[in-house]
């Protein structure tokens, strides 16, 4: 069943007619990656950083906690990378990346995820070097839904579910899940509080360190995390649909170990709206509207930890963005040609203050980012169009940016940006295509860079020009009748890349010019019907073309080493299958070592699962990760996050061996 399914994938990847196929996904086409099915096969966790890193090669993972983690996409993070919910961008409000735009949903309400590699994405604001499109769950006609109950190590419990339903005319879905977990061991079985006690006992740092967890808190529990989603599609008449959708996402008492604060909470709220008009005239074949709002409250303090027994400090930071899209698209002179208008506007606000525990007073102290406004407006068009063999999409975007603060000591900055890219491809036959694009694309810097204070250091440049990038990628795709390779490789060229310069005592961000250039090789083979094997190995190399202030190193931060993901599925019968997949990843030796990135040995995971449907819609999946117990971990200390510090930065490892099992009932 899975051969007939990839192989028909394959088929409409290599379909190259003018018109615009609807309703149908493509596993790869390009640079782009779709992964599948994320609410049906990731069922391990909620956290779609850790779904990401093993399926796609070149995206890696940051480990900040039990949940809520970052990625990195070609040596790529924060807002160099691009990260919307069925079109509507979220930002984290907290500078230190404890919410990332990944962590306010779950992966049990997500379909698919599209990764598009380089600057070849020009209706959104900000894609530099790439952007991840997540799509949620749609609502279907009829009566639908699924209950699905998993526990697993370190006392993980979730408990999720999803009901869909409707008619031609209207269709609602409505999801809610909730989930909790204690501390996890690392491989030598050591939790959160343990892996910090034992990092400050061995620096330069007294034992009782301010910051390892106070004796009220070693053993508390390492996240709880609930998420609610409500959509509603109306579909006035067969050319004109509404959308409307909610997502609510409530995490509490997440501890952050490796980093001096914890969140108390982070609460967020998307509201989405979708007005789609089709057949409208020959000038629109397809105008879409879509309107969005998207609120992150997060405070993090000290409160857990030894320092705050007496007097705690707690940080509160709010963000709000309100985005609102106006996309055409027709056909005229034999090609697709789509155009459209963006605005957005995302305020941010931070400031400190400070709790006496046994008065319960609060002093209010300085702001750590003061009321800042960037508002942008863009426009933006592409065309596609078929010339024989040759595929050719073309795509442009202006943007006006301006940044506003109210703080009288930092100045205002206006930035203009145009992007532009070209991508071919060429078929040669219907088995072999040969692509390549390049691209210019832009990106501004955000309030953290430009204005943020760290108490009383000013950590902002506000002097910052915004980064480009221009990118070449090259690539070759081959399908044989059980299977398929793909080779691709890029360059990039960052001018005045925003980098954190941890020589300096204030104003750590520079512009800096630096490029970064690598290849991945992926493949599947299906020797029977019953058989899949599937490899990806990616390798990228990042070098600063110019120094920050006072420094020498010239490797780029960020810049994970040579990583291989292998999967081999076999299903025994129609109703059950088993996996084996395997994470490698090299020796981290190309580092940062003036901003504090550590050498880090390699290693490889091995994860195990078993799944098994019946025909009353129950399914059991059950599974194993890190079969081998391993101590590792994944991300480093480059220093634009806030690690602790006892001469060596702590770093945070993954979990050891963890057992989960997962029962779901669908009709």
């Amino acid at each position: 069943m899975k051969r007939g399914i990839i192989l028909s994938l394959v088929v409409i990847a290599n379909l190259h007619a003018q018109e615009v196929l609807e309703d149908i996904s493509v596993v790869e086409e390009g640079t782009t990656q779709v992964v599948k099915d994320i609410a049906g096969e990731e069922l391990k966790s909620a956290d779609l950083a850790d779904a990401l890193q093993k399926n796609v090669p070149s995206i890696s993972m940051i480990r900040r906690s039990g949940i809520a983690n970052d990625i990195i996409l070609r040596g790529q993070k924060r807002d160099n990378i691009n990260v919307t919910i069925d079109g509507a961008k979220i930002y984290g409000a907290c500078p230190n990346r404890m919410d990332p735009p990944t962590s306010h949903l779950l992966t049990n309400t997500i379909d698919d995820v599209v990764v598009q590699e380089g600057p070849f994405d020009i209706e959104e604001f900000g894609v530099l070097s790439g952007s991840v499109k997540v799509k949620t769950k749609k609502p279907k006609k009829g009566l639908h839904g699924d209950l699905s109950l998993n526990g697993g190590s370190f006392d993980y419990k979730k408990a999720s579910g999803t009901i869909s339903g409707g008619s031609d005319k209207v269709r609602f879905l409505f999801s809610a899940s909730s989930e909790e977990g204690g501390q996890y061991e690392d491989g030598d079985g050591r939790d959160f509080s343990e892996q910090l006690s034992d990092y400050t006992s061995s620096t330069a740092s007294p034992t009782d360190d301010p910051f390892v967890y106070s004796n009220n808190n070693k053993n508390k529990d390492a996240f709880k995390k609930n998420m609610y989603m409500g959509k509603v599609f109306v579909n006035f008449t067969p050319n004109q649909e509404l959308a409307l959708s909610y997502t609510a996402n409530r995490s509490d008492n997440i501890l952050y170990p490796s980093t001096p604060m914890d969140a108390v909470y982070d609460d967020s709220d998307i509201f989405n709206l979708k007005y789609s008009l089709k057949n409208l005239s020959s000038y629109s074949k397809e105008l879409n509207i879509q309107a969005y709002n998207s609120k992150v409250e997060h405070p993090m303090s000290t409160e857990f930890r030894k320092i705050g027994q007496t007097n705690y400090t707690t940080h509160r930071l709010t963000t709000d963005t309100k985005g609102l899209k106006v996309k055409n698209r027709f056909e005229a002179l034999s090609q697709e040609i789509t155009y459209g208008v963006e605005g957005s506007k995302r305020n941010w606000d931070g400031a400190y203050s400070k709790t006496n525990v046994a008065t319960g007073v609060i002093t209010q102290g300085i702001k750590s980012i003061d009321n800042v406004d960037t508002k942008n407006i863009g426009l933006f068009v592409k065309t596609k169009k078929t010339l024989e063999n040759l595929d050719i999409e073309m795509g442009a975007r202006y943007d006006k940016t301006n940044i506003t603060t109210d703080s009288t000591t930092q100045q205002d900055n206006d930035y203009n940006g145009f992007s532009a890219n070209i991508f071919a491809n060429y078929h040669v036959d219907n088995n072999t295509k040969y692509f390549a694009g390049i691209g210019k694309s832009n990106r501004v810097p955000d309030a953290r860079e430009l204005y943020f204070r760290k108490n009383t250091k000013v950590i902002g440049s506000d002097q910052l020009k915004k980064t480009s990038n221009y990118e070449v990628d090259l690539g070759v795709e081959k399908s044989y009748d059980s299977g398929g390779v793909k080779v691709k490789t890029f360059y990039s060229k960052l001018k005045d890349y925003i980098y954190y310069n941890g020589s300096k005592k204030a104003h750590n961000f520079e512009n800096i010019d630096a490029s970064i250039y690598g290849a991945e090789l992926s493949g599947y083979y299906m020797p029977t019907d019953e058989v899949y094997l599937s490899a990806g190995l990616a390798y990228k190399r990042g070098k600063k073309d110019t120094q920050p202030t006072g420094q020498t190193n010239d490797n780029l931060a960020d810049i994970t080493p040579l990583k291989l993901n292998l999967t081999a599925s076999y299903d025994y019968d129609e109703n059950g299958m088993v996996e084996a997949s395997l994470v490698a990843v090299n020796r981290w030796d190309k580092i940062d070592s003036d901003n504090n990135e550590q050498e880090l040995a390699g290693y490889g995971v091995v994860n195990l699962k078993t799944t098994r449907s019946f025909d009353n819609g129950l399914e059991f999946t059950l599974g194993v990760d890190n079969l081998f117990d391993k101590t590792y971990a994944v991300s480093n200390t480059y220093n634009d996050l806030t690690l602790i510090d006892g001469g060596t930065t702590m770093l945070m490892n993954e979990p050891g061996r963890y057992l989960y099992l997962n029962a779901r009932y669908q009709f």
